[in-house]
């Protein structure tokens, strides 16, 4: 494929890249060099390992509370306490997720089993409100925010992968409340002091959980997220313009 033939590549469902990182990111550069790359390089760099949440939690975000464990650590023993959630940093669609109820033996296990694939290991509590209120994403297309969607809880329930690539889920559409809105408006203004060219983004999709507190950030999807534009009639033309307009 020559991509220098492009004014610009957007991505979209590139799903598998998790499981071929080296590859994706060297695909990435090869781009970038020829023409215009959206969401940016370095950004797509950023997001691709979970560990961007430490980077948002030191900014001010409120993120669920994430311990990291690299090959040839140990899980400290309290953030295995309870329910929690264990997952590779470098994922997607659930893949490698596992949720463990009053289990460390088996969250340790797992830790271990993502060591042994290579992995950087991701401890997060479980927050029980997810099972009934869901998780809501919020979508900005060119900066503006666009939809929201309201996903079902996974991990507390069997999970089923009829496509192969991410757990089968359950969205429709939802208003965002007020807070949801501040906080993932919060969110685009502080990134690019993260990530300076987070200044000039394609699309977003900011993954909120409700606490007690309000709501908290799962993940921020700056790579390759569904935008679930069918949940909107107006959203697939959102889009088309907002893309029509980086080639301005």
């Amino acid at each position: 494929m020559d991509w220098g033939g492009y004014a610009a590549v957007i991505l979209r469902s590139t799903w598998n890249y998790t499981e071929h990182l080296d590859d994706f990111l060297a695909w990435l550069e090869r781009v970038d060099a020829v023409t215009r790359l959206w969401n940016p390089l370095p950004v797509l760099r950023w997001n691709t390992d979970k560990r961007y949440l430490a980077d948002a939690a030191a900014a001010g975000i409120p993120t669920v509370p994430t311990v990291f464990v690299e090959p040839g650590e140990q899980a400290p023993a309290d953030a295995l306490a309870g329910r929690v959630v264990v997952k590779p940093t470098v994922g997607a669609g659930s893949k490698g997720a596992k949720l463990f109820h009053d289990d460390p033996a088996g969250a340790t296990e797992h830790v271990a089993a993502l060591h042994a694939m290579g992995k950087v290991a991701m401890i997060q509590p479980y927050l029980d409100q997810v099972d009934d209120q869901g998780e809501t994403a919020l979508v900005y297309i060119g900066g503006e925010f666009s939809h929201a969607a309201r996903k079902a809880a996974i991990l507390s329930r069997d999970m089923s992968w009829s496509t192969g690539i991410y757990a089968d889920e359950k969205v429709v559409a939802a208003q965002a409340t007020p807070a949801e809105r501040e906080l993932a408006d919060r969110i685009l203004t502080t990134l690019p002091g993260i990530v300076p060219e987070a200044a000039d983004l394609a699309y977003a999709r900011i993954d909120l959980l409700p606490t007690a507190d309000g709501p908290v950030v799962l993940e921020l999807e700056l790579t390759e997220p569904s935008l679930f534009l069918g949940l909107d009639p107006e959203a697939p033309g959102r889009a088309a313009a907002a893309f029509a307009r980086l080639l301005a």
